[in-house]
C-alpha cells in the first residue's frame, strides 16, 4: 500500500496544478480524495464494511454523473458515458495505481447495481403500453423477430469463429447479448428530430419493444439451459420447450392476472391512512413479481419488466386523487433510478479488463462482434412491409444495445459450465466494447437518414 499512496500523492499533485484554471479542478480534486478514501478504507480490518462502500457510493455516482453530463454536451446518451467513467476507473491498475480494485469485489455495490437493473426494467415496462404492444403492425413484429434471429446467429458464428474450445452454450449465450435493441437511445433521437410519429418511427418504437420481450424470453431458455448442462442433466428439447412455456406463462399470466390484481391492491391502498403509499405499492409489486420469476427458475428482471407493463395509471388513480399526489408512478422513482441506475453501468464499465485487449484475438474480437451487431440489425430492413417507409431507416434505429447488452453479458459472467465462466473476462470486455460502440454510432447515423428522408 505504501507504494500505491505515493503514486496517489504524485498523482494528486500533478492533476491539481494541471486542473487550477480549469473548471474541471474541483472534481479532479474530489475524486482523487475519494480515491484514496477508498483505498484505504479497503485495507482497513474486514469488519469496517461500511466506509470502503460509502466513499465507493461518492466515487461511483459523482463519477457518473460527470461522465454523463460530458457525454451530453457531445450529444451522446449519458449512459456512455457513465460506461467510460466505469472503464476508467476499473483500469487505473494499468497506470501503477490498484486502490480502487476492491470496489469490483464490494458484495454490498453489487447487490445495489442488481436492484439498479430491476428498476431499469420496471421503468422500461412503466414506458411502454401493452394495448401498443399488441396493437403493432406486421412490420413491427416481423421487424423484432429478425432483430433477434439475425443478432443470436451471428454472434454464435463469431464466438465459435473465436473461441473453438468454448463450450457450444456459451457460444449461444454471447449470441443473445446481440439481440436486443436499446429502446431509450433511439427513442431519444426520434424524439429530438419530431420523427416519432413517423411510419419509420413507430416501426422502430414497436419493434424494439416487442424485441425486448423476445430478448428477455431468450435469455430465459439460455441461462435455464446453461444451468441444467451445469447441473449435470442432459440436453433435450423438452428443456427448451419447458422454459419458453414458463416464460410465456408467466408474462402472459402477470399480465392478465396482476392487472386484476394491481387494480384491487391500489383500491384497497387508497382506503388506508398514511402517506407514501403509492411508492410503496409500486415498489412491492415491482420486487414481488421479480421474486416470483425467480422462484419459477426466470430472470428476476423478467419479473421486473412484467410489473412494469402491468402497473397502469388507472389502478392508482383513487390512490393518487386521495393524497392529492402530482406525480404519477415513473416520476416518483426518479430519484430512485437516479442512485441505483448508474451503480449498475459504472460497475459493468469498472469490470472491463483493457488489458485483455493485448490479447491475441480479443481486439479483433470486439471488432467482429461490433460488426455482426450492426449487419444483423440491417437484416430487419427485410420485415418493413409498410408501403413508403425507409427500411435502412428502420434498421440504422434497431442498432443500439445499451442496457440490456450489458444486463446479458452480467448474468452471463455469473453462469458457469463444468466450472468455466460462460462469460470470461475477454468476452465480457468485447461486449462492453460492442455496447459502447452501437450506442456511439446510432444518434448520428439515424438522424443523417431521417434529415435526408425529410429533405428528399
Amino acid at each position: 500500500m505504501l507504494d500505491d499512496s505515493v503514486r496517489l500523492r504524485y498523482y494528486c499533485a500533478t492533476m491539481r496544478l494541471r486542473a487550477t484554471r480549469s473548471h474541471l479542478a474541483l472534481p479532479v480534486l474530489l475524486g482523487t480524495v475519494l480515491a484514496s478514501g477508498v483505498a484505504h478504507a479497503a485495507a482497513q480490518p474486514h469488519g469496517a464494511d461500511l466506509p470502503p462502500v460509502l466513499a465507493a457510493l461518492v466515487l461511483i455516482l459523482l463519477g457518473a454523473k460527470l461522465g454523463g453530463v460530458l457525454v451530453a454536451r457531445l450529444g451522446q446518451p449519458a449512459v456512455l458515458g457513465e460506461l467510460v467513467v466505469g472503464v476508467v476507473l476499473g483500469n487505473l491498475g494499468l497506470l501503477g495505481f490498484h486502490g480502487l480494485e476492491p470496489i469490483r469485489e464490494l458484495a454490498a455495490i453489487d447487490l445495489l447495481a442488481q436492484i439498479g437493473v430491476l428498476f431499469l426494467l420496471f421503468d422500461a415496462g412503466l414506458e411502454s403500453d401493452v394495448g401498443k404492444m399488441a396493437a403493432v403492425g406486421g412490420s413491427s413484429l416481423l421487424v423484432a423477430v429478425i432483430g433477434v434471429m439475425a443478432p443470436i446467429g451471428l454472434g454464435f458464428a463469431c464466438s465459435a469463429w473465436f473461441y473453438p474450445g468454448h463450450n457450444p452454450l456459451s457460444h449461444w449465450f454471447v449470441g443473445a447479448t446481440l439481440c436486443a435493441t436499446s429502446v431509450g437511445i433511439t427513442a431519444r433521437v426520434l424524439a429530438d428530430l419530431g420523427r416519432t410519429d413517423s411510419k419509420e418511427g413507430r416501426i422502430i418504437l414497436g419493434a424494439a419493444v416487442v424485441d425486448d420481450v423476445l430478448g428477455l424470453i431468450v435469455l430465459a431458455v439460455v441461462a435455464g439451459v446453461i444451468k441444467a448442462a451445469d447441473a449435470g442433466q442432459a440436453f433435450h428439447a423438452t428443456t427448451v420447450v419447458w422454459i419458453v412455456a414458463k416464460a410465456a406463462v408467466f408474462l402472459a399470466g402477470a399480465i392478465l392476472v396482476g392487472r386484476w390484481f394491481s387494480a384491487r391492491v391500489f383500491k384497497l391502498a387508497a382506503r388506508l391512512t398514511g402517506e407514501g403509499l403509492l411508492l410503496t405499492g409500486a415498489l412491492g409489486f415491482c420486487f414481488g413479481l421479480a421474486y416470483l420469476a425467480s422462484f419459477m427458475g426466470l430472470a428476476p428482471i423478467v419479473g421486473a419488466f412484467a410489473a412494469g407493463l402491468i402497473l397502469d395509471e388507472v389502478h392508482y388513480q383513487d390512490l393518487r386523487e386521495r393524497d392529492h399526489a402530482r406525480r404519477a408512478v415513473p416520476e416518483l422513482l426518479e430519484p430512485i433510478t437516479t442512485f441505483f441506475v448508474p451503480v449498475f453501468f459504472v460497475l459493468m464499465g469498472m469490470r472491463v479488463d483493457l488489458s485483455v485487449f493485448g490479447a491475441p484475438g480479443v481486439l479483433g474480437f470486439a471488432a467482429a462482434l461490433t460488426a455482426a451487431a450492426v449487419v444483423a440489425k440491417q437484416a430487419c430492413a427485410l420485415g418493413v412491409l409498410e408501403r413508403g417507409a425507409d427500411r435502412m431507416a428502420v434498421g440504422l434505429g434497431m442498432i443500439p444495445r445499451g442496457e440490456v447488452g450489458l444486463i446479458f453479458a452480467g448474468i452471463g459472467a455469473t453462469l458457469t459450465i463444468a466450472g468455466e465462466r460462460v462469460v470470461d473476462d475477454a468476452i465480457f470486455s468485447a461486449v462492453v466494447a460492442m455496447v459502447a460502440l452501437t450506442t456511439l454510432v446510432t444518434p448520428p447515423l439515424l438522424a443523417w437518414r431521417l434529415r435526408r428522408i425529410s429533405t428528399s
